[in-house]
């Protein structure tokens, strides 16, 4: 009896001794689990400034399939106009009339208050409006018969050429000086808050898709242009 017993008792702790080893792990998991989901949604959410400089990114690929518009019409290569509308169209209402706005509603006020960067924010609202104007041309002549007339084709060139060369430096500005500043001039919590009316105003005005649907529609825009490959855009350096 006396060894029974003592057999019993030492499967006993050992059977405790592997449920705690079990059990530990099992309950870590769960704490896991159990986290807030809001913490776990901020931990994939995107600060202000960087939802602002990506899609400056959508921006520069814009830029990119106007660049190879202009070389197309400065060679008389065929092309699908439609191409060129559909992409001053998402510059008109994502860019302009959402990201800039934004940036108009939200930051511009905020420098100005702060009394900081105020002259590179009025040069900065002034080639918005700017920018404005040149989208409403280059959508004007984006047209088959406008490539096909040399008066319209010039000065269609020239609209996207001066879009080009303006909207380079000025997002650059504005990633390297403007954006990283933000912090500076408001508290955490309104840092936070501002990051959630932009994704906010994002899906109300683009749908669920928000950002990432436009960065599909340009992706098949540079399909049918033949830029999409990234591999194209590398020399071939001789060594």
């Amino acid at each position: 009896m006396s060894t029974t017993r003592r057999n019993f008792l030492q499967q006993t702790a050992e059977c405790v001794a592997v449920s705690a080893m079990i059990s530990i792990p099992a309950l870590a998991q769960q704490a896991k689990r159990a986290q807030p989901a809001k913490k776990q949604q901020k931990e994939e959410d995107v600060d202000p400034p960087e939802d602002l400089m990506r899609e400056h990114g959508l921006l520069n690929r814009v830029l990119l399939i106007y660049e190879e518009v202009v070389r197309r019409a400065t060679a008389r290569e065929q092309f699908d106009a439609k191409l060129l509308a559909d992409s001053a169209a998402i510059i008109r209402t994502f860019i302009e009339s959402y990201h800039e706005k934004l940036e108009e509603d939200y930051l511009f006020p905020r420098f100005r208050k702060a009394g900081k960067l105020v002259e590179l924010v009025n040069t900065l609202q002034t080639q918005h409006a700017a920018g404005r104007q040149l989208t409403a041309q280059i959508e004007q002549l984006a047209k088959s018969q406008s490539l096909s007339n040399d008066s319209d084709r010039t000065r269609l060139t020239t609209s996207i050429q001066q879009f080009i060369r303006m909207y380079r430096p000025h997002e650059a500005r504005e990633d390297t000086i403007l954006f990283p500043a933000l912090r500076s001039i408001v508290s955490e919590h309104e840092f936070d808050a501002l990051g959630e009316e932009f994704e906010t105003k994002e899906h109300q005005l683009f749908g669920k898709e928000g950002f990432e649907g436009e960065v599909e529609k340009v992706g098949e825009i540079e399909k049918q242009l033949g830029i999409y490959d990234l591999s194209k855009f590398t020399p071939q350096v001789a060594p």
